[in-house]
């Protein structure tokens, strides 16, 4: 049972003057359908995920827009989607995360954005950045700059978002040049409302097609020579277009203040947080208004010169907020003013982290520093440094006391997840024939390379396990093992990892995590799923690609089979076959299915009919305390407790309530031989007849039981 958004799609719906609440990416996604796109397509990944999540359940509001979706399969055919953009005045938008999107996009944006496009085309972006991300520490600018693509970067509230993004395809279409709209997490989940409007057709669409496809026109080619004249009208051109778009309908903000002698010029993701710490420290309202002025880059790229200048003119110095490495913005700043004859000393780099996220503490203490090199009026520098002061120490109490009440918790697996197992079955096979070079790779099974597994020698990409591996095999006399989700198999690994093996002839293991979603993205369909969004079965089986692809040894094994999977893996580790080994770890995602049986109970229950629960757990008087069974799993349903036993001081395990039933524990003590003291229960409702003769059975037998055991 997949996630609703119904009351989003109702939210959708909205037309003139309504009221849209909710958080920001949806927000986006609304914007959009306002613009009138033609067709959206993307790969999922947080923090945009629910944009195409919403669209593809949305099919009735699509179908009556004419907006054509697709979920990709990576994205780069998600990039490619845009060529429509190319020959035909169709607004069209994707999405996926940040960076390492980009990466995979690379090459069908570079071919996107040489001969630029007649429709609006916007790549919306979810940036990824600091302690919290879970990709690359990169930016997305520096591509953007690459190949002539505007890049904007809104204030994070949903109105200016909004706004934005319908700017975002106007501009666009002014320059005939593909734009990246730059989401930060914070900026993706703001909450907030906005004041919609009507949504609007494409003037072709899959409803009002189009009668003939568009000329040829070999200009519009990106191939030589056509690229020659293209990259220059990048530069003569479309870049002229843009800037004077982006002053005529002055989509950089500027907000005067008191102390004109300072400014401060920084993205518009950045503006919330900043404003914030200019009220704490003194220096502005919780309405936004600031003693210093700000210029406000919704547009990160490209620049206007003559903005920049005028801003800076006759002040003393700027401070310029760009979170990210390499500080592109403040070079070209430099480079500007400069250029101009403006001797406005710009501080940046040298008084802020020149990476991660800039939150709250960071901005904070750039501020201080940035006022303690200048001379603004009536500031008093003593007092706003105790103040900051302040604020840190704060923290730090606040910290120590986190500390010491709470231990580190890095992320893991979900409790019963069919992942577990596997690595369990792992790690007691390295006992065995010890260490192994084991190529980890994205996705939820990356959480092995944590404790209590700790296994993994690199993360190349999504889908690259196999591939990451190929040139160590060679070099080593024991087997490697490479890991890989089915997400990551249809996402990069059939091609770069499965036919690269094959067609070289590699003689490694690979593991392939076939759980029927993409899991870590929020478990959307893929290829291999059991069924697709409409409910319709899918065909694209691994097993059935694999074999026609010519793998010889390949194994299909349930995950939690813990003995099982430990002989398969012995098995692929010793054979004397050559070739590529490949195990099917096959389990459906335990997220999944407890939405799923969730869902299925409640409606047994409305019957009446019966409903059991499994819930495992651990014999005191048998566990002996010695607790292998978490080193060997890592279940977080398992727990210590104190020993009741006045004789024993080793705490014994125990199940928490969390568990939810799938035997991992049971299968590990039987694998590694490890004490009989786990139990399996069941909770039982609306329990039928033949139920309660059983149990009225069972109670009289253990009753005679005890009763016989008593001295006479």
């Amino acid at each position: 049972m997949e996630r609703s958004f119904h009351r989003e799609i109702e939210q959708l719906r909205q037309g003139d003057n309504g009221k849209f609440q909710g958080e920001g990416i949806l927000a986006v996604t609304k914007a959009i359908l306002q613009s009138g796109v033609g067709y959206v397509g993307g790969y999922q990944g947080a923090p945009v995920s629910h944009l195409l999540d919403v669209l593809v359940q949305a099919k009735d509001l699509m179908a009556e827009l004419g907006v054509h979706v697709e979920a990709n399969s990576n994205e780069a055919s998600a990039a490619a989607m845009l060529g429509a953009s190319i020959n035909y005045p169709i607004r069209g938008a994707v999405t996926w995360k940040s960076i390492v999107g980009t990466n995979v996009a690379s090459d069908a944006l570079s071919n996107l954005a040489s001969p630029g496009v007649k429709g609006g085309a916007m790549i919306i972006s979810g940036e990824d950045t600091g302690e919290g991300a879970s990709v690359i520490q990169e930016r997305t600018h520096a591509f953007a700059m690459k190949s002539s693509l505007w890049l904007l970067d809104p204030r994070p509230n949903l109105q200016s978002m909004v706004d934005m993004v319908e700017h975002g395809f106007q501009l666009s279409e002014a320059s005939n040049t593909p734009v990246i709209l730059g989401l930060r997490i914070r900026a993706c989940h703001v909450q907030g409302d906005f004041t919609t409007k009507n949504n609007q057709k494409s003037p072709i669409n899959t409803i009002d097609k189009a009668d003939h496809p568009a000329a040829f026109e070999y200009d519009r080619l990106a191939h030589p020579p056509a690229t020659y004249a293209q990259e220059k009208k990048k530069v003569e051109e479309r870049l002229p277009a843009a800037r004077k778009f982006i002053v005529d309908r002055q989509l950089n903000e500027f907000f005067d203040g008191r102390y004109n002698n300072l400014g401060i010029i920084l993205q518009g993701g950045l503006y919330n947080t900043l404003v914030n710490r200019l009220n704490v420290l003194g220096l502005g309202d919780q309405f936004g208004n600031s003693d210093i002025p700000l210029m406000v880059l919704n547009v990160t790229h490209p620049l206007v010169p003559d903005q920049i200048t005028e801003f800076c003119a006759g002040k003393d110095a700027v401070m310029v907020l760009e979170e990210g490495n390499p500080e592109f913005i403040e070079h070209q700043i430099h480079t500007m003013l400069r250029k101009a004859d403006i001797q406005t000393r710009v501080f940046g780099k040298d008084i802020f982290p020149t990476g991660g996220e800039y939150n709250a503490e960071a901005i904070t203490k750039g501020l201080v520093d940035f006022l303690g090199e200048v001379e603004p009026l009536a500031i008093d520098q003593e007092a706003l440094r105790d103040k900051a002061a302040q604020l840190f120490n704060d923290k730090a109490a606040g910290q120590e006391v986190m500390d010491i009440a709470l231990p580190p918790r890095p992320p893991g697996f979900c409790t019963g997840c069919p992942e577990r197992p596997v690595f369990t079955a792992i790690k007691m096979l390295k006992e065995e024939i010890g260490d192994i070079h084991i190529a980890a790779d994205i996705g939820c099974h990356a959480f092995a390379t944590y404790a209590p597994f700790s296994m993994g020698n690199s993360i190349l990409g999504y889908g690259m396990g196999l591939a990451s591996a190929s040139a160590v095999g060679p070099m080593l006399k024991k087997r490697t093992i490479s890991i890989m989700g089915d997400g990551g198999f249809w996402h990069n690994g059939l091609q770069t990892g499965v036919l690269s093996n094959l067609f070289n002839e590699g003689d490694g293991l690979l593991i392939i995590m076939q759980n029927g979603y993409a899991s870590a993205t929020g478990q959307q369909y893929i290829p291999s799923s059991t069924v697709g969004s409409d409910t319709t079965p899918m065909t694209s089986e691994i097993e059935q690609t694999l074999k026609a692809l010519g793998v010889k040894w390949l194994r299909t094994v349930r995950t939690y089979g813990v003995s099982r999977m430990l002989d398969t893996l012995r098995e692929a580790m010793t054979t004397e076959q050559k070739g590529l080994k490949v195990i099917i770890a096959d389990s459906e995602c335990m997220l999944a299915r407890q939405r799923r049986i969730k869902g299925e109970n409640a409606e047994k229950l409305k019957r009446g009919a019966e409903v059991i629960v499994p819930r495992f757990g651990v014999d005191e008087e048998i566990c002996t305390g010695d607790h292998s069974c978490i080193r060997l799993s890592g279940c977080p349903s398992l727990s210590l407790a104190d020993n009741s036993d006045p004789l024993r001081d080793e705490p014994v395990t125990q199940v928490i309530d969390s568990c939810v039933g799938c035997g991992l524990c049971g299968e590990v003590a039987h694998a590694a031989q490890l004490c009989p003291s786990f139990y399996r229960a069941e909770r039982i409702q609306n329990a039928g007849a033949f139920t309660k003769m059983m149990a009225g059975f069972r109670n009289g037998v253990i009753g005679w039981l005890a009763g016989s055991e008593r001295p006479s």
